[in-house]
């Protein structure tokens, strides 16, 4: 059974998941989750950190088999990483925006099948 209903709002919503679907390239380096600065302590009672902030690491965070993994990112590879994963998070964003437009022409569908 196919689900085309009719009217302006559906024309919308499918003009704009087909213009999506076209431009949809899953981009063979994208990293998931987040990237982030954080402070740690070395635990060297002579060190700086020990009464300071601490030494600036960053680390990429992210969920693999549905268990938090957090990976430490060189400073020289920061850059490479964050726009891996904005890349990444721009293909989620998209394809989550595809299923809503889905299920909202599946409202509207509905609504006029009841009428």
């Amino acid at each position: 059974m196919k689900i085309e209903p009719k009217g302006p709002r559906a024309a919308q919503l499918r003009q704009r998941k087909f213009h999506l679907l076209s431009s949809l390239r899953i981009p063979p380096d994208a990293l998931p989750g987040s990237l982030a600065l954080t402070h740690r302590r070395c635990g060297k009672s002579s060190c700086h950190c020990a009464s300071g902030k601490g030494h600036p690491q960053w680390s990429l965070t992210f969920m693999d088999k549905g268990k938090k993994r957090v990976e430490r990112i060189p400073n020289d590879l920061v850059d490479t990483i964050r726009k891996k994963v904005e890349e990444g998070r721009g293909f989620k964003e998209a394809v989550a925006e595809i299923m809503t437009a889905n299920a909202d022409l599946l409202v509207l569908w509905r609504k006029e099948k009841d009428l």
